[in-house]
């Protein structure tokens, strides 16, 4: 018995990647004064770590603004850089931790100018 469900639990973490990878996301963010993307208020000082998904330019207003869309396993922040086009060190795959208040826009949780410690 002990075998089949050892064998079955190897199978489903072939069978859904994004989940183990998920798993493996949050484990390795988890620490002290640090809140999971997904539990994280709004409107209220958050201190977030995750990995950065896409890094794009997408101009708001006029301005240049480089947009990311930082992942920690639980769920997803697009944070916004308004003036910048480039951030040394900001790219896709980057461990990053932020810090600022979320707020809303369309339904998407955007994250403007937060401060930021590449990891």
């Amino acid at each position: 018995m002990r075998t089949k469900s050892r064998l079955r639990r190897t199978i489903s973490k072939w069978a859904n990647p994004d989940e183990a990878e998920a798993r493996d996301l949050r484990a390795a963010f988890s620490g002290t004064g640090v809140v999971c993307i997904g539990d994280a208020p709004d409107r209220e000082p958050v201190r977030l770590r995750g990995t950065l998904r896409t890094v794009t330019l997408r101009p708001r207003g006029g301005v240049p603004a480089l947009e990311a869309e930082l992942y920690d396993g639980t769920g997803v922040v697009t944070v916004i850089w308004l003036g910048r086009r480039r951030i040394a060190g900001i790219d896709p795959g980057r461990a990053l931790e932020v810090t600022g208040r979320i707020g809303s826009q369309d339904g998407t949780r955007i994250l403007y100018n937060p401060r930021y410690e590449l990891l």
